[in-house]
Parts: structure tokens; sequence; C-alpha cells
């Protein structure tokens, strides 16, 4: 994806989900994160938003110490006004990247062409993810995740978060999980081993220990551990299921 395709995906997600935490209390559950309210997620995101918005539109070189990020995201309002504060630090971070310049130098964490590259896809599935959230707080499902906004938030997920040194995803004995698409060109094995995962792309004969197969946009939810496999009939499950219990417990992103 271009990385104007991402800013327009931050925009509608983040609309989106304002539009389902408008119809919704701000106390209602959410099933896909069961120890938030409402309330909590648009904290969190609004948090996030916030934070994220203050490398590019400053040039951070360096990450933000707890005193620097209380300082840039401020306090949290009043439930009143809680929804408006999420708007209000969304359209801020939508116009920081908009305005950014090609070469912005700053602050990055994850493998990217470039720092305004990083920061308007990882904002923009920060964001899909979230927006899901907030749908299953509202009790409906909103518009299904952009084919290709999947494929892409697939491929950051795994070849990202997964391979940092700090991830969780790890095995006393070697596990491998081939993630395929259905409908784009998405093909993904992870080899799990004591150190970070190995990741390949694309197409190939070696066998895997769990094969999951299936549209892009199921794929994306359940990676993310935002859909019960049992929830997601089109995907096809193929080979040690355990496998799928074990990513749930230990692919989680902090």
């Amino acid at each position: 994806m271009e990385i104007i395709e991402h800013i327009d995906a931050l925009r509608h997600e983040g609309i989106r989900l304002a539009e389902a935490a408008a119809r919704t209390d701000l106390s209602a559950p959410v099933p896909t994160c069961p120890e938030w309210q409402l309330r909590d997620l648009l904290q969190h995101v609004g948090h996030v938003h916030r934070w994220a918005t203050a490398f590019p539109s400053r040039g951070l070189q360096a990450p933000l110490d707890d005193a620097g990020e209380q300082a840039v995201v401020g306090p949290v309002p009043s439930d009143a006004a809680l929804l408006d504060w999420y708007r209000e630090g969304h359209a801020t971070l939508v116009h920081a990247l908009t305005e950014a310049p090609a070469d912005l130098d700053c602050w990055t964490f994850l493998p990217a062409s470039g720092p305004l590259a990083f920061w308007a896809r990882r904002q923009a599935h920060e964001t899909a993810v979230h927006r899901h959230d907030a749908d299953a707080a509202a009790g409906a499902p909103g518009p299904a995740v952009d084919t290709v906004l999947a494929l892409d938030g697939i491929d950051e997920l795994v070849r990202g978060f997964m391979t940092r040194s700090r991830t969780k995803l790890r095995s006393d004995r070697p596990r491998t999980l081939r993630i395929r698409t259905t409908d784009g060109p998405g093909s993904w094995l992870l080899t799990i081993t004591q150190e970070p995962p190995a990741v390949t792309t694309g197409e190939s004969a070696d066998a895997a220990d769990l094969t999951l197969t299936g549209p892009a946009r199921d794929l994306y939810l359940m990676l993310w551990n935002r859909l019960p496999a049992e929830q997601a009939p089109d995907v096809e499950q193929a080979g040690d299921r355990s496998l799928l219990d074990f990513w749930r417990e230990a692919a989680v992103v902090r």
C-alpha cells in the first residue's frame, strides 16, 4: 500500500470507530477486549493517536518517557467530552501525516521504507483493529475491512511485530504456521523456535504444522485475536489446531 492509502484507511476507519461509539453507551463491554468498557477503548485510541502524532509533527528522534508521553497526550476528559476528544485526536493525527514531508525523519519501531510510511501504516492498522472492537461493543458488525488493508495488516503483524526481539511467540520445539489468503497474493510461513520467528513469504511446497487458508479480512482479525476460529467458517484449518491456541496466548502485542 502507498502512504496515501494508509492515511485514507486511517481516516475512514477512525470515523467508523466514532460512529460505532456514538450509538453505544460508554459503559458497554467490549467483547473483543474483555477487560474493557467502551470508554476504555476510546481513552486508549485517543491516547495512542495523540502519542503517535508527536513523532511526525515534532520530528522526535527517540521514544517518549512516561512524563513526555503524558505531556503530549494531556488529561483524559469526562465521559461527556470523551467522544469529541477522540475525534479531535484522530483528526489531528490524520492532518499531521497528511502534511508531513516525504523525507520525514523521526523515531519508529518497525521496519519500513521511511518514518512517514511507518506511522501511516501503523496507525491505519491500530485504528482498523480497534474499530472492530468498537463495532463489537455496539453489538453490530461494521463494514468489512478492505481486502488490501487486511493483506497489508497481516504482513505488518507477522513480519513486523512477531519477529521483534521482545516477541513471546517462541517454542521449545520447532513449529510451523502457514497463512494463506484466498482473495489476494498473501502467503507467509512462520517457523517458531526459541528465537524470534523466521518468516518467509510466497508460495512453497514446504509442509507446515498448521495451515490457515481463507479471506484476508477474516485472517486479519483472527491473527489479531479479534475473531475466534469458530466464528470464521470461511477459514480452513489444516493440521495441528493446538497451534492456533498457542498463537492466541503468545502472539500478543503490547
